[in-house]
């Protein structure tokens, strides 16, 4: 496929899912590797692609900022901006050949949180509260996540949140983003000081996601929910299995 299809097309469909359910890295990182980045990079100039949508919910939401429970704001974010940083890192120390491994793991979590992470959260907060130094614990490696990959790193953070903070989902969605946006402001600065981005794919790639995440949150407007939760499960776990099948086809020939 031309590089110049794919990666516009990737990117609408990336900002379109973002803006509706999130998960676009499963979308933005494949067609980055398909397009001929390097893994590494690809995962770096994905993040970068990707970031200014983010920006622009966190700006829509920032009305709606507040405490997490008993846990100022404040704190999460300093945790997650060096959180952030560290996964960056970690992620340019990360050969080729270990991130290939690694992947179809990452995604499958990510699938995993998106299939069952808020339900997760508000079963386990039933039976069970958490402190909240643990919840800045977890957020430190939460914001560690997200810097090195970041797949579903949002609703990661509302089924931790959950156990602390029993508002309805909406009231929590404005720190969400500010906070996965912090996260990943961090990783985009650490890459572009790295020269890991490549920035012809990138920069197609990151006004074809602004234009998906547009036209994404029209259709939300307008669609079932349970529609579009269904077809965003089901294109992650056909993504993870492909990512699967091509990371461990060789070893099993």
């Amino acid at each position: 496929m031309n590089p110049l299809f794919l990666l516009t097309g990737a990117g609408l469909l990336a900002g379109a899912m973002n803006a509706l359910a999130g998960g676009g890295s499963f979308v933005s990182l494949p067609a980055m590797i398909l397009a001929g980045v390097p893994p590494v990079q690809a995962n770096a100039s994905s993040t970068v692609a990707l970031f200014p949508g983010g920006i622009a919910s966190a700006w829509a939401y920032r009305d709606g900022l507040g405490p997490i429970g008993t846990v100022s704001l404040r704190p999460l974010l300093a945790i997650t901006l060096v959180g952030g940083v560290i996964g960056a890192l970690l992620l340019l120390w990360t050969s080729p050949k270990a991130f290939d491994f690694v992947l179809p793991w990452l995604l499958l979590v990510a699938s995993l949180a998106l299939a069952f992470g808020r339900r997760l959260g508000e079963r386990l907060r039933r039976h069970w509260r958490i402190w909240p130094s643990m919840v800045i614990a977890v957020q430190f490696a939460l914001g560690v996540y997200g810097g090195y990959f970041g797949g579903a790193v949002g609703i990661m953070m509302l089924a931790v949140w959950g156990l602390l903070d029993s508002s309805d989902i909406k009231r929590l969605n404005a720190p969400r983003t500010l906070l996965v946006s912090a996260t990943n402001a961090m990783a985009v600065l650490t890459f572009i000081i790295a020269h890991a981005v490549h920035w012809p794919e990138t920069l197609l790639m990151l006004f074809a996601a602004i234009a998906g995440g547009y036209g994404g949150a029209q259709i939300g407007r307008r669609a079932p929910a349970a529609l579009i939760r269904s077809g965003t499960l089901l294109l992650t776990v056909c993504i993870t299995l492909a990512f699967f099948v091509r990371a461990y086809a060789p070893t099993l020939k």
